[in-house]
């Protein structure tokens, strides 16, 4: 099972986002820190551009808290309400989201570690899209999964 200390740090992070509702793909490119806050904490910051279709390139960021339990990671939003958890090991189904209507549903792998990827499935009356996150150090040359 992964530990604080082997995701701590600087990753490059590629996401590919299928959105069935518009019809588009969506590219994110840019870099997830993962910093120390406290022992048994990271604080998780993306940032990077965004671009659906031929549309404007954007700037787009987003702020997690992964708290590392015995057993699982729990991942809660900036102002530390829950959002899901997992086991940071093998390929590993998260726990459920519901948001309002649509419901959020992610899978973790690990597999080829030190690259890893999150796969988002998202539906509901709202938003009906798949999002594929791929990390890799920010030091070694990305690899597609």
């Amino acid at each position: 099972m992964l530990t604080r200390a082997d995701l701590a740090g600087i990753w490059q992070l590629h996401r590919e986002i299928e959105d069935r509702h518009s019809g588009q793909q969506g590219i994110f490119r840019g870099t997830c820190t993962f910093r120390e806050h406290g022992s048994s904490r990271l604080d998780y910051f993306e940032e990077g551009t965004i671009r659906f279709g031929s549309g404007p390139a954007l700037t787009a960021n987003r702020r997690y808290q992964w708290h590392f339990l015995v057993d699982r990671v729990d991942v809660r939003f900036e102002d530390g309400t829950a959002f899901h958890s997992f086991v940071p090991a093998g390929q590993a189904q998260g726990t459920e989201h519901p948001c309002g209507a649509d419901h959020y549903l992610v899978q973790y792998d690990f597999r080829q570690w030190p690259i890893w990827q999150a796969v988002w499935d998202v539906t509901g009356p709202r938003k009906d899209y798949t999002s594929t996150s791929r990390y890799t150090r920010a030091d070694a040359p990305e690899r597609i999964l």
